[in-house]
């Protein structure tokens, strides 16, 4: 599959040399890590987010939002940890500026592994996950199969270092291929039969604070329980092309249109006059 998918992309005229390079690397490895185009924009995301967390607290500001963040588990169990990280959800999109500036941290790549007319996801999301904590899990799962679109795009970025089972994990496109092909054998089983199966394939995602990761939620992913000693801070948001199929998650509801051409806008709101119908 992944090499018809390939197939006159090196040739292809029209896509300069990087972006080649880009999608052949999203088609053959499910995902891409880049640098943030905007670091201060970063920068303002994760200080936000972190002052958020210091006021639900009643800390004071901190100095260093990184290592507040890593060591968050000081200060909140896992039994408030959802109700705490809605309200910080809830706060930081009420903020006009966050869904450009999180557009801005990878508008590039998006360009060119989605294409430059685009919907985004109405809100961003947060994912806290505190060592030892296996409440905030995210079973092995395909997105696809809750009824996202195979069009869409998620991207991810860490608001801490990300390594290991302080990550998140994703099965390379090969394997997935293959192991979906007989998914109808774990129809009867769980989802840690499922997990066992794929284990010797997933490849756990190394990214730093200062990089995006962009994947391909067609692929089965996941977390497991963090087994290290420090809290992971990422977000996560999905972006497609505005003219691609939608599945259950519909433009108005879910979706904002973001990056309209002057084109379409004309296009979309043209009506033929009386007289062309018959």
């Amino acid at each position: 599959m992944t090499s018809s998918i390939l197939t006159g992309l090196d040739s292809n005229a029209f896509l300069s040399p990087k972006e080649i390079a880009l999608s052949k690397q999203f088609i053959e490895q499910g995902y891409c890590i880049i640098p943030v185009e905007d670091k201060a924009g970063l920068d303002r995301v994760r200080g936000a987010i972190a002052e958020l967390a210091a006021m639900a607290l009643s800390d004071a500001d901190p100095l260093d939002h990184g290592a507040y963040l890593d060591s968050i588990h000081a200060e909140i169990g896992p039994d408030g940890l959802n109700e705490f990280r809605l309200g910080i959800i809830r706060d930081i999109n009420r903020e006009d500026w966050l869904r450009p500036t999180y557009f801005g941290l990878a508008r590039t790549a998006l360009q060119s592994i989605v294409g430059n007319e685009l919907v985004m996801q109405r809100r961003v999301n947060l994912s806290i996950q505190l060592p030892g904590d296996d409440g905030s899990l995210l079973p092995i799962h395909c997105d696809v199969w809750a009824g996202d679109s195979p069009f869409e795009v998620v991207l991810w970025v860490p608001l801490v270092d990300c390594a290991e089972t302080k990550s998140m994990f994703l099965v390379p496109p090969q394997a997935n291929s293959e192991i979906q092909s007989r998914l109808s054998e774990f129809s009867a089983r769980s989802s840690e039969d499922l997990f066992a199966e794929v284990e010797p394939h997933l490849e756990w995602i190394k990214i730093r604070y200062g990089e995006a990761l962009l994947f391909n939620q067609n692929l089965m992913h996941g977390n497991r329980v963090n087994e290290t000693s420090e809290t992971r801070w990422s977000m996560n948001c999905r972006f497609k092309g505005a003219f691609t199929p939608y599945a259950e998650k519909n433009l108005g509801e879910f979706f904002e249109p973001i990056t309209l051409r002057a084109a379409s806008r004309i296009g979309l709101s043209y009506e033929l006059p009386d007289g062309f119908d018959n």
